[in-house]
């Protein structure tokens, strides 16, 4: 997160609140500020599980990966700090990957949250079910580089997290950097059921012009491709070292 979400820390906590997880099970939650200021400590809750960190600008990757030093749990799940998980996602996303090894990540549906409260879906969700390695990558390059499922729904094993080095480095697209390179040596889930309440407002940095300009684009978009298409062509994929 950086300054400018931190009025809206209140309602994703309380989206994490009303999680319900099967016995044995608890959620830690890591707010990383990418920055050093005093804008976001008064809305972090003081709740036991919750870690509020900061550092120097960076970027949203680089705030990601940073979060990892303090992830100690099998899984990592993303939550943006202007965006609200909906009911019974964490269980349904845990029960999935619970259920077969040889699945390494979920993502579910995402509807839009708009300003006057509404919410509105994303056209061309896939059906519910297995995503199979490289329909991610092949997807997202014929659609203009949209991907069929939403990278800030993502649920991932961590040890494939940490293998993979975390987030790219890239000003932005640095969420569907990891979802690409996860499906190239990996299989997911889709799930039809919401999982993710996803705030639109005019501060947000996707809504950005600079997030458009398109030499940046370009570059972002070729750096993502080039590297999910490398680690296709290893000899190695997360169900086979199991």
């Amino acid at each position: 997160m950086h300054g400018p979400h931190a009025r809206f820390l209140p309602e994703a906590y309380a989206s994490l609140c009303a999680q319900r997880l099967p016995g044995g099970w608890e959620w830690h939650w890591v707010i990383q500020e990418d920055g050093e200021g005093d804008g976001v400590r008064p809305y972090v809750p003081e709740d036991r599980r919750v870690t509020f960190r900061q550092g120097r600008g960076g970027g949203p990757g680089v705030a990601r990966t940073m979060a990892l030093a303090h992830a100690e749990g099998a899984y990592v799940k993303v939550l943006d700090a202007d965006d609200l998980l909906a009911p019974g996602v964490l269980a349904r996303d845990l029960a999935v990957l619970e259920g077969d090894r040889g699945l390494a990540w979920v993502t579910s549906r995402v509807l839009d949250l708009l300003p006057d409260g509404s919410t509105a879906g994303f056209p061309g969700d896939p059906d519910e079910g297995v995503i199979e390695r490289g329909e991610v990558l092949e997807y997202w390059k014929a659609n203009g580089f949209l991907a069929q499922v939403h990278p800030a729904s993502l649920f991932v094993r961590q040890e494939l997290l940490l293998a993979l080095g975390g987030w790219m480095a890239l000003p932005a697209s640095e969420d569907t950097g990891l979802l690409l390179a996860l499906n190239a040596v990996s299989r997911g889930w889709f799930s039809r059921e919401v999982g993710l309440l996803y705030r639109k407002w005019e501060g947000q940095v996707t809504g950005k012009a600079a997030h458009m300009e398109r030499g940046e684009r370009e570059a972002r978009m070729a750096v993502v491709e080039t590297r999910a298409r490398a680690l296709s062509r290893l000899e190695w994929s997360f169900g086979a070292a199991l």
